[in-house]
């Protein structure tokens, strides 16, 4: 057997990833989940224009993608108003981040973002040899102004933060994500995930400056869309920030049939704003659950809701569990006082129906 030995980087990184996935749990079990509610998927799925082209892009499919995705790009643009040099595109915002930080981030690096935020961004800091500076949460929302403090402080190559916010749905209004874009100190780099903007409320996302080398803003066609498993993401920046991307991208990362999906999802904004204003019901039915349980759900601007089960994270994890157990998946956030809530995501009203039926036997479960 060849004996292997890999960097001294990788030897001291744990064996884990971010996120088990429903799949895994699934075969664990030997069986399917009742409620797939757990990943933010978006489960009423993309138009039916969008499944014809990528039917009709099937055929095509032993063709690579178009390395430069020049219609894609031009499409994004159009929909944004910028010109195309200021979009890259990559395999969803996960890939992305993972040049962001291979481009930005060796190690010892110190990079800013809240302790419990989204943990894949996390995962390529520490992949590369950065160094993580943790900020709390404040009220459930991470902290714009401890975030730059922290900035200031550590002098940090990039500093994130996700507006709507995931795992707990909250959000910062335009004019504070502007003012927090102001106080980027010289050296660092805002990252500024968006992949939930579509469902917030008007005046959440800050009018697109093209021309702002302090930040980097990352969008999705994995959640509104309903495109997760096509698995394309893009950002928007300063035209030379974003050439950068160039050096280290994957270059055929991007697949014919997911570039053709994704435009004709952009040319679909009518079947866009009707999912969105389903997933609007479907979070007040979620809302509504947790009340009835006595539960108080947070305020969300995302396709979930993250739902505070009046206790510590041991009885938040005790309620994870036996939902598991009763075929709900669920999740919930990892760091306490965010992990005493669980997050569901929106579903169709079976999946909803489900959920509430099980949530009072995992509280009476959890309790005892």
């Amino acid at each position: 057997m060849t004996e292997y030995e890999v960097t001294p980087l990788a030897e001291g990184l744990p064996a884990t990833v971010p996120f088990v996935g429903p799949e895994a749990q699934e075969r664990a079990f030997d069986k399917e989940f009742s409620a797939r509610i757990g990943a933010n998927e978006n489960v009423f799925g993309p138009s039916s224009r969008v499944i014809k082209a990528i039917a009709d892009a099937g055929p095509q499919a032993w063709k690579y993608g178009d390395p430069e995705f020049f219609d894609l790009r031009h499409a994004i643009a159009a929909h944004h108003g910028v010109d195309p040099a200021h979009i890259m595109v990559g395999e969803g915002i996960d890939g992305l981040f993972g040049y962001l930080v291979r481009l930005f981030v060796g190690p010892d690096d110190k990079v800013v973002t809240s302790a419990g935020a989204y943990p894949t961004f996390n995962f390529h800091v520490t992949g590369y040899g950065g160094e993580l500076v943790m900020v709390p949460y404040r009220d459930d929302c991470e902290d714009i102004d401890a975030l730059i403090d922290a900035a200031v402080a550590h002098q940090p190559k990039l500093i994130y933060i996700a507006n709507p916010d995931n795992p707990m749905g909250s959000w910062w209004n335009a004019g504070d994500i502007e003012s927090m874009i102001e106080r980027v100190p010289e050296k660092s780099l805002l990252v500024l995930d968006e992949a939930y903007g579509e469902f917030a409320p008007q005046g959440t996302l800050p009018v697109i400056n093209t021309s702002d080398s302090r930040v980097l803003r990352f969008r999705t066609f994995s959640k509104a869309y309903g495109l997760a498993g096509i698995r394309v993401g893009y950002v928007i920046g300063e035209a030379a920030l974003i050439n950068e991307f160039n050096k280290i991208r994957n270059h055929f990362g991007v697949g014919c049939v997911a570039q053709a999906a994704c435009l004709a999802a952009l040319a679909d904004q009518d079947y866009l704003n009707q999912v969105i204003n389903k997933v609007a019901h479907a979070r007040e039915q979620l809302c509504e659950i947790a009340s009835v349980n006595g539960l108080n759900a947070l305020p969300s601007a995302a396709n979930f809701v993250a739902i505070d089960c009046g206790h510590d994270g041991d009885f938040a994890v005790r309620v994870l569990n036996d939902l598991i157990g009763q075929g709900v998946f669920v999740r919930m956030p990892g760091i306490a006082p965010l992990n005493r809530c669980i997050r569901v995501s929106v579903g169709h009203p079976q999946d909803l129906k489900l959920f509430a039926r099980a949530l009072p036997k995992a509280l009476l479960a959890a309790s005892r």
